[in-house]
């Protein structure tokens, strides 16, 4: 529906009027329209957003950098906020996705698959943010406790064909008082393509600023036991974080020369 009253607007302006200044009016109208897509968000989703920055001042960042840190040296992260592409770097091999191909850099002892891999952390990282995409649905989740506390949450879907793993699962749970985010459940279905009842969660409680967003300085995931949350299993710790208004040039995330294209 957004779509057709979208067109209907364009091509009555564009006919009612016929000089260049009733056109560029049609245009300008068009582009107002096309950048602000009418998705209805939960209230409460609304205000963990807010909390975090604001969609608006997310929306308006074109670029993001950060570093992983890790024993064998650190890995780089590259992503382009509007396409997605991607261009990664560590110790032993390249990958990402340039906005056609998935590539990857690396000898045989490489074991990943980079396309799985590509955007990976970088989801888990950009939270809550990225649960602002198009084509996600939002249902009211069972409050998950831990250390006594009750972290109300929804659980977020995706339509047909919506990313490479549209039957993945997440599970957002935030601080009722503060509306911080504190906990993400997600499922893996990249491998099977079928949905799964095993959750995954990271706790997110070691926030910063960064050009006006509250975005993880670490993420810990945690072990569960029939579905519950027990202990840290690991934590990851992020650095040389950048978020920017300005683009990446093409030649940035671009396929190196004798990279290998993933299917």
């Amino acid at each position: 529906m957004y779509k057709f009253l979208l067109f209907l607007s364009v091509v009555f302006l564009s006919y009612a009027c016929n000089d260049t200044g009733a056109k560029k009016m049609a245009e300008k109208a068009a582009d107002t329209m096309a950048a602000k897509p009418n998705i209805d968000y939960p209230d409460a989703l609304d205000k963990v957003f807010a909390n975090h920055g604001s969609l608006a001042k997310w929306k308006s960042m074109k670029s993001m950098r950060y570093e992983i840190v890790k024993e064998e040296g650190n890995e780089s992260q590259m992503i382009d906020l509007q396409s997605r592409a991607e261009r990664i770097k560590a110790a032993t091999f390249e990958s990402g996705y340039d906005g056609t191909n998935y590539w990857v850099v690396a000898d045989t002892s490489y074991k990943s698959n980079p396309k799985f891999y590509t955007n990976l952390m970088f989801y888990f990282y950009a939270m809550p943010f990225v649960l602002a995409d198009e084509g996600i649905k939002y249902t009211t989740t069972q409050p998950l406790s831990f250390d006594g506390v009750e972290y109300p949450g929804y659980r977020i879907s995706y339509g047909a064909g919506v990313g490479v793993s549209p039957e993945d699962e997440y599970f957002i749970h935030y601080d009722p008082t503060t509306y911080e985010m504190a906990w993400l459940g997600y499922t893996v279905t990249f491998f099977s393509g079928e949905k799964s009842d095993k959750i995954s969660w990271i706790r997110y409680n070691d926030w910063k600023n960064f050009n006006g967003l509250k975005l993880p300085n670490s993420l810990s995931w945690y072990k569960t036991e029939e579905g519950k949350i027990t202990e840290l299993r690991n934590t990851r710790e992020f650095t040389q974080v950048m978020v920017s208004d300005q683009p990446f040039t093409k030649q940035q995330l671009a396929m190196p020369a004798g990279a290998r294209v993933v299917e």
